[in-house]
């Protein structure tokens, strides 16, 4: 049973998700404000699965919560507010959230984008191989990944972003391959979402390294190539 930490200081909102999630078979812990949010995260991080994190919090907003977690974690966090602004949604993922969901909104895309995370989580921890590309390696059992010897830090979607390229090393994956590979089919969100997370990913893997891997191709797709004229 997957174990899940919700965030949100509307106890409407908390006790209606509970007992949705509850439903699905999913074991959930709860927090009111972000301060409680962080000190739960601290105390039972070995047991959680994901976080559901609203971002305006009393104590401590989602934000921070997020950016203190990143420096310890990759547990997959889905960001949940009412801000509809674009630039929220791109400070939210360049904090490190691995998906960002607007309210109000369907508790089946919830659920579905729940699914979608946990399955690769799963499929990503059933995987013991190490994968080694040029000088970038990533090691699937102890889900680090290296750079010339760096170690680089990604969150849980960059990191599948990155093993779904270095398993197709040299081979081009469309926009549309890479979003049913990484976000899954029943991902419901715009195309574009690859690639703002292959700029999140070229900026953690190539900007420090003498040479780029993480190549665009004819704008219609993406591949992992050393050194090519793409």
């Amino acid at each position: 049973m997957a174990k899940i930490l919700l965030v949100d200081d509307e106890a409407s909102v908390v006790d209606f998700l509970q007992q949705e999630l509850a439903f699905e078979d999913y074991d959930v812990i709860t927090a009111e404000d972000g301060q409680q949010a962080y000190d739960l995260y601290l105390a039972q991080k070995d047991s959680l699965d994901l976080i559901i994190l609203d971002w305006m919090l009393p104590k401590m907003d989602g934000l921070e919560v997020l950016r203190r977690i990143r420096k310890h974690d990759t547990i997959p966090v889905i960001m949940m507010t009412a801000r509809d602004y674009v630039g929220d949604k791109v400070a939210g993922l360049d904090g490190g959230a691995d998906d960002y969901i607007t309210k109000p909104f369907d508790t089946e895309e919830l659920l579905a984008r729940i699914r979608v995370i946990l399955r690769h989580q799963s499929q990503a921890n059933d995987t013991q191989a190490v994968y080694q590309y040029a000088d970038l390696e990533l090691d699937t059992k102890a889900r680090q990944v290296h750079r010339n010897q760096r170690l680089v830090q990604l969150t849980q979607r960059e990191y599948e972003l990155l093993l779904t390229l270095m398993q197709h090393a040299e081979s081009t994956l469309s926009r549309d391959e890479l979003l049913d590979q990484v976000w899954g089919v029943d991902f419901e969100g715009q195309p574009n979402i690859v690639d703002v997370y292959v700029r999140y990913l070229r900026h953690k893997i190539d900007t420090e390294a003498s040479h780029k891997l993480i190549h665009t191709v004819r704008g219609v797709g993406y591949c992992l190539r050393d050194d090519a004229n793409v």
